[in-house]
């Protein structure tokens, strides 16, 4: 099997391309700054169609053609290009939080969320870390208890994208004692007494992306709040991972291939002795090396796009495959690109620099390097 992509995702491909150059580039030093991205900016990636991909026609999105799952792993891959933490705030709010409601919602929660979110004039949230649980979602211990008028929330979440800026949270509690069956997911407003959020956290990368604790002091919410089933919340969450890992694979993607055609500029235009450092074989050598790695990176996340599209049995496998191995090569190439720069490539001014913070979360978030190996080893080992 090859994976080109069709003539359809070569086509959006090369329209996200240019929405990435005209309206996403412009703005990353100040989105830099401020912490997050402009505001206009949402309204026009939700305007462009970016941000429905996954939303049906009647809620203003492009769902049901086929080939969602791709689609999106394309517009992640460009839009890291320019910025990884640009790219993770759209990424999660259309493509990690927006598709709970669209898959689990209630008529009345998607029609209150969901137009609104494909449009950009609302951003979404989802809320599942805890300080004490990351990739083991099973053991959250926020709480939610029953109410006569429905739930009251307790807890704290940690590394929640979004949080600040967001207008709806998709927040993941325990409602019964112990286990994967005891979790239940709610739809909760930004603006529900109760509901705050600490200042934003001072991260390595994704300087672009709003990051804060969010703390749940007695937040009550109507029976109406819940999101999908009562007790099937971690499995609504697991569920979305699959996505959520070859997104971020696509941006390790969309990060090598932008240093790669940053580092390939600059060597062609530096010289050593005289010469070009082209010229010398070293340079050339490991500039093809990492295009190798590269290549194989995006075959596998392609791959895993395509299979979750498929609804394929190997699927799984697919994208703890991709998200492991091109969150690696990412780290790589990316490293090897400042390499190549010398010094200028450890100057705050040098994209590079911005590049290489960025893609390191990308080993940690969504399942760690480690997480990935365990899945694919319990399917060689049982």
């Amino acid at each position: 099997m090859a994976f080109e992509l069709d003539e359809v995702h070569e086509d959006f491909r090369a329209a996200v391309r240019r929405f990435t150059d005209e309206r996403v580039r412009p703005v990353v030093e100040e989105s830099e700054r401020q912490g997050h991205p402009p505001e206009q900016l949402w309204k026009e990636m939700g305007a462009a169609g970016l941000l429905g991909l996954l939303t049906p026609a009647e809620f203003g999105g492009s769902a049901g053609e086929g080939g969602e799952n791709t689609a999106v792993t394309v517009l992640a891959e460009e839009l890291s290009r320019a910025c990884g933490g640009i790219a993770v705030g759209a990424l999660v709010s259309a493509y990690m939080a927006g598709p709970h409601l669209v898959r689990h919602g209630t008529p009345a929660q998607q029609q209150d969320w969901v137009e609104r979110i494909a449009a950009g004039t609302a951003i979404a949230s989802i809320a599942v870390t805890e300080p004490g649980a990351g990739s083991d979602v099973a053991g959250i211990t926020t709480k939610a208890t029953r109410t006569d008028d429905g739930w009251r929330l307790e807890g704290r979440k940690m590394y929640i994208t979004n949080a600040g800026i967001a207008d709806v949270l998709i927040i993941g509690a325990r409602t019964e004692a112990t286990g994967h069956r005891g979790i239940t997911t709610f739809v909760v407003p930004a603006d529900t007494p109760g509901l705050s959020v600490g200042q934003p956290l001072r991260k390595l990368g994704w300087h672009s992306s709003d990051t804060r604790e969010v703390v749940l002091d007695g937040v009550e919410v109507g029976a109406d709040a819940v999101l999908g089933a009562e007790n099937r919340g971690f499995y609504q969450i697991m569920a979305a991972f699959q996505l959520e890992r070859v997104v971020l694979a696509a941006m390790g993607l969309g990060h090598a291939s932008e240093a790669l055609t940053m580092v390939t500029e600059y060597v062609a235009g530096r010289e050593v002795a005289g010469a070009p450092l082209t010229g010398l074989q070293t340079i050339r050598h490991r500039i093809a090396a990492a295009e190798i790695e590269l290549e194989a990176a995006r075959a596998l996340t392609y791959q895993a796009a395509d299979r979750l599209d498929r609804d394929h049995p190997e699927a799984g496998r697919s994208v703890a495959a991709a998200k492991y191995f091109a969150a690696k090569v990412a780290d790589h190439v990316v490293d090897e690109a400042l390499q190549l720069f010398g010094g200028a490539g450890y100057l705050e001014e040098t994209p590079i620099v911005r590049h290489q913070r960025d893609v390191r979360i990308l080993r940690i978030g969504g399942g760690t390097d480690e997480i990935q190996l365990e899945i694919l080893s319990k399917r060689l080992i049982p």
